[in-house]
Parts: C-alpha cells; sequence; structure tokens
C-alpha cells in the first residue's frame, strides 16, 4: 500500500511539474498567431544558447525560475529564437532567425524584444513595445524592467 501511494504521489507531482512548463514558440508565425488569439505581446528571445555566457546566465538566474514562469504565464507569448554554433538547425528556423536579427537590428545576445504583430497581405507588422537584456539581480529585478515595458503597452 505504501508503494502504491508513494507511485501516485510521484507521478501527480511529475503531472503538476509539467504543467507549469511554459510554451516557447520558434516559429514566428505560430507565435504571432497565439499572441494575437490571447492578446498578449510577444517576449523574443535572440539567444546563442550553447556559446553565449550571458544568454546561459539569463536562462538559470531568471528565465528558469517558478517567478518568471509565473509571470510570462499571465503576460507575454514566449519567442526563442536561437543562434547557436554546435547545435543544428532547419534551413527554415535558420533562416527565420537571421530575418528577425536584420529586421529587429539585434547586434548582441542575449536581447529580448517584446513586440506585437499582426500580419497583413501576406506580410507581418510588429510594433515595438521595448527591449532588454541581462539585467544584473536575478528575477525581481528582471521582471520589474519586463514589468516597465509590458505594461506601458497597455496604457497607451
Amino acid at each position: 500500500m505504501k508503494k502504491i501511494f508513494l507511485i501516485t504521489f510521484f507521478l501527480t507531482g511529475v503531472f503538476a511539474m509539467q504543467s507549469q512548463e511554459l510554451k516557447w514558440y520558434t516559429d514566428v508565425k505560430e507565435a504571432i498567431t497565439e499572441s494575437n488569439k490571447v492578446h498578449k505581446p510577444m517576449l523574443m528571445f535572440f539567444t546563442g544558447s550553447d556559446w553565449c555566457g550571458w544568454c546561459i546566465r539569463l536562462q538559470n538566474e531568471v528565465l528558469k525560475t517558478p517567478e518568471f514562469t509565473k509571470w510570462a504565464s499571465e503576460n507575454v507569448v514566449l519567442v526563442e529564437l536561437d543562434y547557436p554554433r554546435r547545435t543544428p538547425q532547419t534551413p527554415e528556423i535558420k533562416n527565420q532567425n537571421n530575418e528577425l536579427q536584420q529586421a529587429f537590428g539585434i547586434q548582441g545576445f542575449p536581447t529580448i524584444y517584446f513586440t506585437s504583430a499582426e500580419a497583413k497581405d501576406g506580410k507581418v507588422n510588429f510594433k515595438g513595445l521595448g527591449q532588454t537584456g541581462y539585467v544584473a539581480g536575478g528575477p525581481s529585478a528582471w521582471l520589474a524592467v519586463a514589468n516597465g515595458i509590458v505594461t506601458q503597452k497597455s496604457t497607451n
């Protein structure tokens, strides 16, 4: 009986943890559709996941924390635009990410760009809300900056 209880408890914990995981889009068109459907801006994370030290720090200190998970699920649609050196990518993702890097003028990593977008006549129009990068001080310091950008959007 004790074994059944422990197994049930473990499985419940696993499912609870999975439900807390965030969805990071890699296809911008899908993210735009979701963003417009739920009326939330996109958080576009430009990263070099397998070589950029500051990107990895931002991931570990902020983006993988419960505070960020809660905030992001309530406020934004997440988009990861990765520029890896060792991890293979499909040509479609690589081309999409390079086009977006040029469109947004991204020159350094990590850069997080908050934007909304709409597709008209086959073209996507982005409306920039603000940007940030690594902010020292953990999730509370980073979220204070992000909240300033996202709440500014809702007052316009």
